[in-house]
This record gives structure tokens, sequence and C-alpha cells, in this order.
């Protein structure tokens, strides 16, 4: 064997055969590749972002916790959702509920249906109540004006035409501008509790949440 030859096979280290491929995938197999993708904010999410965020830094808020008996609400509802869907083509819900209630409450203390501007506290005759609900863009807040007016069936009739407007992305900044008063509801996602952000220039806000059978004593 010439000396080249046996001089390459002690200086050339010997590379290991390769592992066959296995058809199995492996941890190994998955792509390390890190990409970012940056989606503009369209009109409304940054009208709904810039308003929050400038409701935490110029208001000065507290949330208290309250738990309530919904066992009449539950009734009533039991009671009537056949007949309104029947007779108004309605689902009936909750949140018609908590609007009814709202408003005798704001009716009550007119302070929280009020607004701070500079120096003077702004009260109004009328309760416009702003409503959140889902869109395939995320939880958006449209207002049912004059609800001191309506009745339960009218409520209800706001909210789901709202809740299909926002559903099929139809509402404008134009619906969600105005509100005395905001109700988000919470319990749909199976939240217990949380601190909503105020909905400037409003007052207040009510957070509804689960309803969880309990035993009474």
């Amino acid at each position: 064997e010439p000396v080249q030859t046996k001089v390459d096979k002690i200086l050339v280290p010997v590379q290991p055969p390769k592992p066959a491929k296995s058809s199995t995938p492996t941890f190994g197999s998955v792509s390390a590749e890190r990409v970012e993708t940056r989606v503009p904010m369209n009109r409304m999410r940054q009208t709904i972002a810039a308003r929050l965020k400038e409701a935490q830094n110029v208001n000065a808020m507290l949330t208290t916790f309250n738990e309530i008996d919904m066992t009449a609400a539950a009734e009533i509802r039991n009671k009537y959702k056949d007949f309104m869907l029947k007779h108004h083509g309605i689902k009936l819900g909750y949140m018609s509920a908590f609007i009814n209630a709202s408003v005798h409450a704001l009716k009550t203390q007119p302070i929280v249906n009020s607004v701070i501007a500079n120096n003077e506290i702004v009260y109004r005759s009328f309760i416009d109540i702003s409503v959140a609900v889902s869109s395939p863009k995320g939880l958006v807040v449209p207002v049912i004006r004059n609800v001191q007016l309506m009745n339960i069936i009218e409520m209800e009739r706001a909210v789901s035409e709202l809740a299909e407007k926002a559903k099929k992305n139809q509402l404008a900044v134009e619906d969600m501008e105005g509100g005395t008063f905001t109700i988000s509801n919470g319990g749909v996602f199976g939240s217990m509790m949380s601190t909503p952000i105020i909905n400037i220039p409003q007052s207040a806000i009510l957070g509804m949440h689960s309803i969880k059978d309990r035993p009474v004593a």
C-alpha cells in the first residue's frame, strides 16, 4: 500500500455512516424558524385601545365585588324564553335583566350616570347603555340609546340586533360612541370575577360573571 495512502488514513478522520431516514416524525423534525407577522390595527381597534389606555391613565378606578341571588331571574327566563322565541323571534338571555336593573339603579343614583367635565359634573336625563358583545375581531362595546324608554322585550331585541351586527362585522365606530354606562358580561367566558376598565368619559361599569348553583342556608 503506498505511503501516501497510509498517511491519509491516519490524518483524515473516518466519517460515520449517516443514519437512515425514519418515517416517524421526531421533535427534531419541527421547524426552528421563528416568524413575526405584523397586522395593522383597524380604525375601530385603534379607537378602543386608545380610550381604554386613557381610562387607565386619567381615572382613579375602584372595583367592588358582590354576589346576587339569580334564582328569580332564572325562573323568569325559563318561564318566558319559549314565548319570546315564538312570538318575538328573540332568544331571551340575562342581559335584558341586567340592563333593566341598571336603568332602575341609575335613576336612583344619577351621579353614576353623570360625567366630569373639567370642574363640573354633567348630569344626563337619558341613559345610553354600552353593552359588550363578541365579534370576529374581538370584544366590542356598541351602545343602546334611550334605554330608559324601553321595556324588557325592546331591550332584548336591541341586544340581539347589536350582537348580530357585531357577528357580521357591520358595527361602525359611531355605534360605540356616546354611552353613559357600560355592562360587560364575562360570564359567557366562564369568568368568576374581573376588574373591567371604565369606558371613558363614563363614570362606572358593571361586570357580570358566571351564574353558579349553590346551596342556600
